[in-house]
């Protein structure tokens, strides 16, 4: 069989009912929308909500309070457990961390957090340091450095 004696089977393809086109054409005279009401008429019919006039459900629910912020900063997390990792003495890099899959992307800044215990002297670059995290690195003989 070659792509040019393709059919369609019979029956596949039923033409579309048009409606409103007097009595012979079966659906005549209402068009299959009953008799009078909103619905009858043209154009749209009550909204996806309506309810009758009676108070709709999304009306009676409790709102959301408060907002979201567009302009807040998303922060990269690292957990000073994590930076038990680099060998002492080495200088951790925000291209360090990321090599060494701690973070995704650099667009984002880098927080670093107190989690876990430090016991090596690292010196450690990133945006922000928690309090707690700033006080363990510097306890094992690290340095922090604020970008």
């Amino acid at each position: 069989m070659m792509e040019h004696q393709l059919r369609r089977p019979p029956g596949s393809r039923k033409r579309r009912q048009r409606v409103g086109r007097g009595d012979a054409g079966r659906r005549g005279s209402y068009a299959g929308r009953g008799v009078k009401g909103q619905k009858s008429r043209s154009g749209k019919g009550p909204g996806l909500v309506y309810e009758g006039g009676q108070l709709p459900l999304t009306k009676k629910l409790p709102t959301m309070r408060g907002f979201t912020n567009i302009f807040r900063t998303e922060y990269s997390v690292v957990n000073l457990r994590k930076l038990e990792a680099f060998p002492e003495g080495s200088e951790v890099t925000l291209a360090a961390m990321k090599e060494s899959g701690l973070i995704k992307d650099l667009r984002n800044p880098v927080k670093v957090l107190g989690d876990g215990d430090l016991n090596k002297p690292l010196t450690v670059h990133a945006h922000r340091f928690s309090r707690e995290a700033r006080r363990k690195i510097e306890a094992a003989g690290g340095e922090v450095r604020e970008l």
